[in-house]
């Protein structure tokens, strides 16, 4: 795959998870993985912080009950929109990037 390319699935993977949550992160790494190390960097990175963000998510819909929950949901939302977009734009600069407030499942 050519640099550029992986720049562009890169970017699409972080943009994605705006959207669709961890599927495209998931679908990217399971397909692209092998392609390139900075694509694969990438969607690692993504898929991390997209089910860090998830776990995060049944957390703040336990906490609803409490009224807790509703604050932890949308500051969820706001950090994922951030977040993304910033790695979006380091993946489009081909720089690396790693998302703060993640847990490493996939190494």
């Amino acid at each position: 795959m050519s640099p550029s390319d992986e720049k562009l699935w890169s970017t699409l993977v972080h943009v994605g998870g705006i959207f669709f949550g961890f599927l495209p992160a998931l679908i990217g790494y399971l397909v692209l993985k092998d392609r390139g190390p900075f694509v694969r960097a990438h969607t690692r990175t993504a898929l991390n912080f997209q089910i860090t963000m998830y776990i995060g998510y049944i957390v703040g819909a336990i906490l609803t009950v409490a009224f807790i929950g509703f604050v932890l949901v949308i500051g969820i939302g706001i950090l994922i929109v951030i977040f993304s977009i910033m790695a979006a734009v380091a993946a489009n600069n081909g720089q690396a990037y790693q998302y703060p407030l993640t847990f490493e499942f996939i190494k």
